[in-house]
């Protein structure tokens, strides 16, 4: 089911994992205050540029994070929260990981950028745990971000390795939160979700219908 409502952008190929990170970040307000998860939005601060004053927070206890760090610049006491090397930017603190969470639920953060399993229509999350035996959960901060944030942005793939959505109606996997996420990064379209409205602002390397044929929530074109 789909409902024109406005134009919207295509790329002929998919965006690959630069790409898209170059998007989030050029989708982050300026001066904005920042939280970047584990996996694919790790990528995000190789993106943004000293004139956006966006200053990244990281739970482990680091406000002024810098670029992913490589070559000479490692230094194995400085990671982030998924233990993978970052440099800091001038001004850069270390703090508690107490005050670390306080911050993060208290409300201080502007944009919390996350992977995931799953995000439904209504703009559920689940990014913690399948659920599958033997599986390893791996909450994190991931709970505390998804609540704190002013908003919560999904970076993922949108098809799971079999071809399933995991943009889908209802969760099947494990709650990180309820009706937190606001827009959805994906490889192949980006998506704004608001009063359970899924609302396609681009898509790439794939048609609005076949796109709209191949998920199972209801879509309308976003501007």
């Amino acid at each position: 089911m789909s409902t024109d409502t406005s134009t919207f952008t295509t790329t002929e190929a998919p965006l690959t994992r630069d790409e898209l990170a170059a998007m989030v970040a050029a989708d982050i307000p300026a001066g904005a205050f920042v939280n970047l998860g584990i996996g694919q939005p790790t990528n995000v601060s190789n993106f943004l540029t000293a004139e956006q004053g966006v200053t990244l927070h990281t739970e482990n206890g680091m406000l002024g994070m810098g670029p992913v760090a490589t070559g000479e610049d490692i230094d194995g006491d400085l990671i982030n929260a998924g233990k993978i090397p970052v440099t800091e930017l001038p001004g850069a603190s270390y703090f508690h990981h107490a005050d670390s969470f306080a911050m993060m639920r208290g409300g201080h953060l502007d944009v919390c950028v996350l992977g995931a399993f799953q995000v439904s229509g209504s703009g559920d999350l689940a990014n913690w745990h399948t659920g599958a035996p033997g599986a390893i959960p791996a909450v994190g901060g991931a709970m505390d971000l998804a609540i704190g944030a002013k908003a919560t942005w999904v970076m993922m793939s949108l098809f799971s390795k079999d071809g399933a959505s995991k943009l889908v109606e209802t969760l099947s996997y494990p709650v990180t939160g309820l009706g937190c996420v606001s827009r959805i990064y994906t490889e192949s379209a980006i998506f704004e979700l608001e009063d359970s409205r899924v609302a396609v602002r681009s898509v790439h390397g794939i048609t609005f219908e076949e796109l709209a044929g191949r998920l199972p929530v209801a879509l309308v074109r976003g501007a």
